[in-house]
């Protein structure tokens, strides 16, 4: 829709700004500029300029432009469903995948409880550290329905498992429900994540459903406080009264 035109031009530069296109201090074209080049007013343009400045791309200075910021933290979406696979692609990051267990066991009482199942069900527990430009900074427990996903390997937790889910199983996977909040670091995140001197670490868990609405996936996604912000995209609905 032509209303929407400004997250074109918002979508472009955030692009290149995460794959390090735009290399912080990079001074964005003029809004002229960009008018001309998406061929939209400049009020448009000031729309896409204003979402990056708000998600933390650039710094708009009066007078002199818009120039790439160096935040120094990896922006990771709040809203969205998406592999770590998929977004190490996107941040054009190197990155590596370590796996620490791949293995079947009884829920317990704990994990039952989050995923609404009886104590004895079997689930697969997997464990993984991402490293990134060679540091480990973020660790993945992951906890799925045995019944859902019957076999899980070493290999295929190395590379993506939402990527076999969806490729070989053929399962649905339609949204998630996260909660964000800041913890004391555990004795997992010392032994698995470089965290220095921290001694507490951002974790997002996440409930993960099926296009049924199945329940089949808990996760804790632990990260390094110095090393990510999450990101969100709002738009703000308006409601008339008739």
């Amino acid at each position: 829709m032509k209303n929407n035109i400004y997250l074109n031009l918002y979508k472009d530069y955030a692009e290149q700004i995460d794959t390090g296109v735009l290399p912080p201090g990079s001074k964005l074209p003029s809004e002229n500029e960009l008018a001309a080049t998406y061929q939209i007013s400049r009020e448009t343009v000031r729309k896409g300029l204003n979402l990056l400045a708000q998600n933390g791309y650039i710094n708009k200075i009066k007078g002199k432009g818009s120039f790439v910021l160096d935040t120094g933290r990896l922006k990771f979406p709040i809203s969205g469903l998406v592999s770590y696979k998929e977004l190490s692609e996107r941040l054009g990051k190197k990155s590596r995948t370590i796996v620490h267990a791949t293995e079947r066991v009884r829920a317990g009482n704990d994990i039952a409880k989050e995923l609404r199942i009886e104590a004895d069900q079997p689930i697969w527990k997997v464990i993984r550290s991402r490293e990134i430009d060679g540091e480990r900074i973020i660790l993945d427990i992951d906890y799925l329905l045995a019944e859902v996903v019957p076999e899980l390997t070493k290999e295929i937790a190395a590379d993506s498992i939402y990527q076999y889910l969806e490729q070989e199983l053929l399962l649905k996977i339609s949204y998630a429900e996260k909660v964000i909040c800041v913890e004391r670091a555990t004795d997992l995140d010392h032994q698995y994540m470089e965290l220095k001197d921290d001694t507490h670490v951002v974790v997002v868990r996440g409930y993960v459903h099926l296009e049924d609405t199945t329940l089949f996936q808990y996760t804790e996604s632990r990260h390094r406080l110095d090393k990510f912000q999450f990101v969100d995209f709002a738009r703000r609905i308006s409601v008339t009264e008739t």
